[in-house]
């Protein structure tokens, strides 16, 4: 009764007419965004976090955001299914069937199943992290800082582990992510570390910078350097009455289950660590391809192949809210992007967080269900107009994304310094992807590096100076293990080809994308 309290309390912060309007324009912004090949949900907020710098209350900062990651989302189907490129990782497996049926000229069909599926398995997940996430913050009031410092490395190395074909690449990038972290004043010591002298790096790296640098002109200058600014090929919508857009009775039969197992695939999988959204879209997709009483249309269209995936994916995301919430620990890059924002108005995701900001974590959760019914109430009549935004030229486009990063900077900082470093870290940003080091160690570093740090101090005060108290406990020993098998996890698909009798090579390494 207390959660449904506490529900009724958010949604009475989320439907103020202002927050109403912060949540429309979220979802809008989301799926604009969403719908431009390459922009994936974690770019969109990066690119508005400087934003935030002017909302003196973050509750309406973070209603925006989640309609924003929503928006992107769904945004991300529509592109798979009209021109065969998905917006972000997660939707690669839409974009299988979706394309097809786009080209047999079921086009609006495959974007309704997609919109009516992310509105189902998201309302189901929502309602899902409305019951746990406080009972896992209880939960982890329990953890002292040996847990805590195991939890950090237990999420570091399994997304570094898990994102990207090579580990070596990924610890690179890791560790790249841990040195920028640790610029700055020493938090003990108040000696400088890592800022060669100059005064401006005292205070560390702003979270905002590097973010857009690595999401923002770092993608846009790889995007512009493979020259993939061609005009994309879209599928055409079939014509129909005002009805058409909506599914018929068989499509209707054929799609409710595969909705209903996707949520239940994608929830859990965005709890874990690294778990994200990829690996639930494609188990739903080779899992509704298996069962499905119409398995000749897989690969030529078949609405579950659209249906189970789209359900996937955006029941992960409220998933990913379970441990960014009650543990501070984001499990994705999206999830790592609006940790930061959390930073930026001095919040740390927590056990405590529960109680120290009630009214925002409410209105936050709350504001999933409103994002959810906007989201279907918008996208299913603006097909048309969605498929208008499909052909900007590219040139004209990631033009404005690095003019609109450049402003964000500078009006987050007013200091032309800051602007130059940031171009700085996308240069660095565009050769991690020109040599396929992943993104998302990078991001996890720079936050959870500091955190690690401070708990691993906190734990050699309290135990005075003996290391042995990490693995003498045993739940932050058996988080440690569970990094450990997280390590090689990867690779057991290429041992057991080896063992079968089978040529291995990296292709046989578990890897997944790390755009979400």
């Amino acid at each position: 009764m207390n959660v449904i309290g506490d529900l009724l309390n958010g949604f009475g912060t989320v439907l103020a007419p202002q927050n109403l309007l912060l949540a429309a324009l979220g979802v809008t912004l989301g799926t604009f965004i969403g719908v431009l090949p390459g922009i994936g949900p974690a770019l969109t907020i990066a690119l508005l976090l400087p934003v935030t710098f002017n909302f003196s209350d973050p509750t309406g900062a973070f209603i925006m955001f989640a309609g924003i990651y929503y928006g992107a989302m769904y945004g991300g189907s529509t592109t798979s299914i009209l021109i065969n490129t998905p917006g972000e990782s997660a939707s690669v497996a839409t974009a299988i069937e979706g394309h097809q049926m786009a080209r047999r000229g079921r086009a609006r069909a495959a974007l309704a199943t997609a919109a009516i599926g992310s509105f189902v398995a998201g309302t189901i997940s929502t309602v899902l992290l409305t019951f746990v996430a406080r009972p896992i913050g209880e939960l982890a009031v329990t953890f002292q800082a040996p847990d805590y410092f195991a939890l950090t490395v237990l999420a570091m190395v399994s997304v570094t582990a898990l994102v990207g074909r090579s580990l070596l690449r990924g610890l690179m990038s890791l560790v790249t992510g841990l040195f920028i972290g640790l610029i700055g004043l020493d938090s003990l010591t108040g000696q400088p570390r890592f800022t060669f002298g100059v005064p401006l790096l005292n205070d560390g790296v702003n979270i905002v910078i590097v973010i857009v640098g690595l999401f923002a002109i770092g993608e846009t200058l790889h995007v512009l350097a493979q020259g993939r600014t061609h005009k994309e090929e879209v599928a055409p919508l079939e014509d129909g009455s005002a009805r058409t857009g909506w599914l018929s009775r068989k499509d209707w039969s054929r799609s409710w289950p595969a909705w209903l197992r996707g949520a239940a695939l994608g929830f859990p999988f965005g709890t874990l660590p690294a778990g994200g959204a990829e690996v639930p879209t494609f188990l739903s997709y080779t899992y509704e391809k298996h069962r499905s009483k119409h398995r000749e249309e897989f690969g030529r269209g078949a609405i579950e192949g659209v249906a189970g995936p789209e359900a996937a994916n955006n029941a992960s995301f409220s998933g990913v809210l379970v441990p960014l919430l009650t543990l501070g620990i984001p499990t994705s890059a999206t999830a790592a992007v609006m940790l930061a924002a959390f930073q930026i108005f001095n919040l740390q995701p927590g056990p405590q967080l529960f109680d120290t900001s009630s009214e925002l974590v409410w209105a936050l959760i709350a504001s999933l269900y409103v994002g959810n019914v906007m989201l279907l109430a918008l996208n299913l009549p603006l097909i048309r107009l969605w498929v208008k935004v499909l052909q900007v030229p590219r040139p004209l486009l990631y033009s404005g994304i690095l003019v609109f990063a450049t402003l964000g900077v500078y009006a987050a900082s007013a200091n032309l310094t800051e602007v130059l470093l940031a171009y700085g870290i996308g240069i660095v940003g565009f050769f991690m992807r020109q040599f396929d080091f992943p993104i998302a160690p990078a991001i996890l570093g720079v936050i959870l590096g500091p955190m690690m740090e401070e708990q691993l101090r906190r734990t050699l005060l309290i135990s005075n100076g003996d290391l042995s108290v990490i693995v003498t406990r045993p739940l932050s020993l058996s988080l440690l293990l569970a990094a450990a098998v997280a390590l090689v996890l990867p690779y057991l698909p290429k041992a057991l080809a080896r063992l079968r009798g089978k040529n291995a090579d990296d292709r046989h390494k578990l890897a997944f994308a790390d755009e979400d």
